[in-house]
């Protein structure tokens, strides 16, 4: 019988791109940008979320 894989849900607001890199616009003493990481505020930089819990209301 052949098993599920359970593939995690891609974040909504990212689409699995959780971290990107932006420029400061400074330039280091070498001569490259400085450059810094940004996450995603949803999924916290793991590019997935996880499913809402199923909540049973009444009986």
């Amino acid at each position: 019988m052949p098993e599920h894989t359970h593939v995690p849900r891609v974040c909504r607001d990212c689409d699995g791109f959780a971290t990107t890199t932006i420029t400061t616009g400074l330039r280091t003493p070498d001569g490259t940008r400085h450059t810094i990481p940004v996450h995603c505020l949803t999924c916290r930089g793991l590019g997935h979320t996880t499913p809402a819990a199923r909540v049973r209301v009444g009986r």
